[in-house]
């Protein structure tokens, strides 16, 4: 029988930098080459979209994303594992015990006192 061929896809790993898009990521992917002239380590960095059907990626994990088919105008990747998940920063500050809420500010102008 023929077996359906299954080619190497390009595998790259980043930090997603965006992810307001419908099932859509930003990952940022960051390499390091030398330069041709200097000979010095340079950081180059791009920014790849990448199709996440399940929307569990977050700002600023780190994922593994894969080729795939043309997905629309600039997604040609797809999500295949988030590594690691980052820290989630929480604004509730009732979790700490400081009260918020709806406070009247005195106003500084001059006319009002």
């Amino acid at each position: 029988m023929a077996e359906p061929k299954q080619g190497n896809k390009n595998e790259k790993v980043g930090s997603v930098v965006g992810n307001k898009m419908a099932k859509t990521i930003v990952v940022e992917v960051i390499r390091r080459v030398p330069h041709p002239v200097y000979k010095r380590i340079v950081r180059k960095r791009k920014k790849f979209y990448a199709h996440d059907e399940k929307q569990v990626a977050n700002v600023g994990d780190v994922v593994r994303i894969i080729e795939c088919r043309p997905l629309s105008k600039l997604k040609r990747w797809q999500l295949k594992e988030v590594i690691r998940k980052a820290v989630q920063v929480t604004t509730d500050l009732s979790s700490i015990g400081i009260q918020t809420g709806p406070e009247k500010r005195e106003s500084k102008k001059k006319g009002k006192q």
